[in-house]
């Protein structure tokens, strides 16, 4: 079995899934509304140990998984569409593909807008004078409109790792060790 083959299935499933809620959200007129809820969500999935928890366990039961999908989406105010798709993921026992969805519905709606997403690692957070001069030397490149999402990871030590659709280019300090260490274990 290929190792690869249940990532691409779950990618999959949340594909289908964002496709369904991306035509509701904009046949409805409410792009706006679901964007702002896929941020919300998102940020709660990186805030709570045990969202993630109750996502990805099997130890919860359909029953309360779809409770609890249902008592968030009426404490963060979601949307119907939103609140619906995820008590559907729960009575499918698909919760598990949620960050999948999520991350296919920010990239839905960039595209729609006309943006690209570039997804940027730093050792330490960008100012804003940083981030706006990056962003438009990725707009330069790309020649489309570029979001920048940042997350700060102290281990690369330095440098930016920057990732846009396909390409990736990684100027860590952390890369540039770690070429130099196989290269003296070449020599040596």
């Amino acid at each position: 079995m290929d190792v690869s083959e249940p990532a691409s299935i779950s990618h999959g499933i949340a594909g289908r899934y964002a496709l369904a809620v991306f035509e509701l959200a904009k046949d409805g007129n409410e792009l706006e509304t679901m964007e702002r809820d896929v941020d919300a969500l998102r940020a709660a999935l990186a805030e709570s140990d045990d969202l993630r928890d109750l996502i990805h366990s099997p130890v919860y039961g359909r029953d309360s998984q779809s409770a609890a999908m249902n008592a968030l989406a009426q404490k963060m105010g979601l949307s119907a569409t939103m609140g619906n798709t995820l008590r559907l993921l729960a009575d499918k026992r698909r919760l598990f593909v949620l960050p999948s969805l999520l991350a296919q519905l920010k990239e839905m709606s960039a595209d729609a807008r006309g943006e690209v997403t570039a997804e940027v690692t730093s050792a330490k957070a960008l100012t804003e004078t940083q981030r706006k001069k990056l962003s438009q030397t990725l707009t330069d490149q790309v020649g489309r409109e570029v979001s920048i999402e940042e997350t700060v990871d102290p281990a690369i030590l330095g440098g930016l790792i920057v990732k846009v659709g396909s390409k990736m280019i990684d100027t860590s300090i952390r890369s540039k060790l770690n070429a130099l260490q196989n290269s003296m274990k070449e020599a040596g």
